[in-house]
């Protein structure tokens, strides 16, 4: 067998009633990123022409959501609060714990301490 052909190169979720477990094959290579990197999992099997298949727990398979149909009002109003949150940015006035965690967006995880210097003395 030679190349395998862009019409050929499928991916393809399996599951049913019986088993726990999902399989999904696929040779797109930004959804074997996303299923190594970002998930984690390992190819259970590659086919040596590019086509991997993994598998995982059904319940992380979701079913396609229907997009969203907002009104011009509704979407002029999410609008409006993106562009403040984004333009709102925390002020810090001291060096206190609370606001260290603030500047940090939550606790700093252990062993990645953030270090803020320490206010000039007048």
């Amino acid at each position: 067998m030679g190349q395998v052909t862009r019409d050929e190169m499928e991916t393809i979720i399996c599951f049913n009633e019986a088993d726990a477990t999902a399989s999904i094959f696929t040779y797109n290579k930004s959804w074997q990123r996303h299923l190594e990197g970002r998930l984690g999992l390992k190819a259970t099997m590659d086919n040596g022409f590019g086509g991997k298949d993994y598998s995982l727990p059904k319940a992380r398979i979701k079913p396609p959501k229907a997009p969203r149909n907002l009104s011009q009002e509704a979407r002029e109003k999410l609008t409006a609060r993106l562009r403040k949150a984004r333009l709102q940015k925390p002020h810090i006035d001291d060096n206190s714990p609370s606001a260290v965690r603030e500047l940090a967006g939550g606790m700093p995880s252990r062993g990645n301490s953030i270090r803020v210097p320490a206010k000039p003395r007048q």
